[in-house]
């Protein structure tokens, strides 16, 4: 049964990855779509490529995801595991139908630290302030500040340049600062499958903690997700392009330069899981704000805001909800 479980593991968190994959595409491309830089399909497909290089690029987010909780070994622990995707998984489509882009990141610790609370497992907190919440709290901040600066500093460098020309060159630049989005997002969130699917090999007894991650499980985490990738996410592309602000393609490449730039650096020098889609939409609200105040909708931002808040006990409830009927289910002690 054992071995069963595991497998029904694995199948999940790469459905997970997959409902990673059409709910944060529009982290990457949104903005280049909504400029006009990119076509919808050219910018699916671009995504979809980087984001399955950036998952090769590196492994320390998967090891913070694997570490945040500690089940114990046997079906029970691989069940807290499910428990803890499915959760995840919930809080991944209510929040993609009603066109929200909150955090898949987010949602996965949540439903991990909701199904763990509810089985009696051990949380490990200090790896939660550390790699989780402290992050979660000075990336958006932190990319709303330096969009915003970027994006002044653009505006005063081409303060006498031809506006079609700087918006041409920019819509041109935007390609790269989408890729650089679409490759971070990758670097990001595809490892945090790999984590859970590390987590579930460990629990089961398959591997041991200092075991390297198995190709098979970075190679199908990064195929899940550029799957999920290229299926689009237009609900969200809509909010993320044109309900926030409009954007034109200086400040879509702004908003991508910057994130980009948080991503890498929390996956190379912190190796923090924090969520793309906190990090572009405030890079967005931030570069958007230089037109003014009032040109970002307010109104929008507190609703996504919102679901940034309740990410975390809703995937965290819904996840134990999921452990207890599986405990039923499989009969467990």
């Amino acid at each position: 049964m054992e071995f069963a479980i595991v497998i029904a593991v694995v199948v999940v968190a790469l459905v997970f990855d997959y409902t990673n994959g059409f709910h944060d595409a529009a982290n990457a491309i949104a903005t280049s779509v909504s400029t006009r830089a990119l076509t919808p399909r050219v910018a699916l497909l671009m995504a979809a490529v980087m984001n399955f290089v950036g998952a090769f690029l590196g492994q320390e987010v998967a090891h913070t995801v694997g570490d945040v909780i500690s089940p114990e070994q046997g079906p029970h622990g691989l069940v807290v595991v499910m428990a803890g995707l499915i959760g995840a998984i919930t809080w991944n489509l209510i929040t993609w139908y009603f066109g929200l882009p909150s955090s898949s990141s987010h949602a996965l610790i949540g439903g991990l630290v909701g199904a763990a609370l509810a089985s009696g497992s051990v949380v490990k907190w200090p790896v939660i302030l550390d790699k989780v919440v402290i992050p979660m709290v000075a990336s958006p901040l932190f990319g709303f500040a330096a969009a915003f600066a970027l994006m002044l500093a653009i505006l005063w460098i081409f303060r006498k340049r031809n506006p079609h020309k700087v918006n041409r060159g920019f819509r041109f630049a935007q390609t790269f600062s989408a890729a650089a989005m679409a490759l971070g997002h990758g670097l990001q969130d595809a490892q945090k499958t790999m984590g859970v699917i590390f987590l579930a090999l460990l629990t089961g007894g398959f591997v041991t903690a200092d075991d390297p991650l198995p190709i098979w499980v970075i190679f199908s985490a990064a195929a899940a997700i550029s799957l999920g990738t290229y299926s689009g996410g237009w609900r969200i592309m809509r909010t993320l392009g044109r309900r926030i602000i409009h954007l034109d393609p200086a400040r879509g490449f702004a908003s991508e330069t910057i994130a980009a730039g948080v991503l890498y650096t929390t996956a190379f020098v912190f190796s923090a899981p924090i969520s793309t889609t906190h990090t572009i939409t405030s890079a967005v609200m931030g570069a958007g704000a230089t037109k003014r105040v009032s040109a970002v909708r307010w109104g929008v931002a507190r609703s996504i805001v919102t679901a940034w808040v309740l990410t975390f006990p809703a995937a965290g409830l819904v996840a134990a909800v999921v452990y207890w009927i599986l405990h039923l289910v499989f009969q467990l002690p």
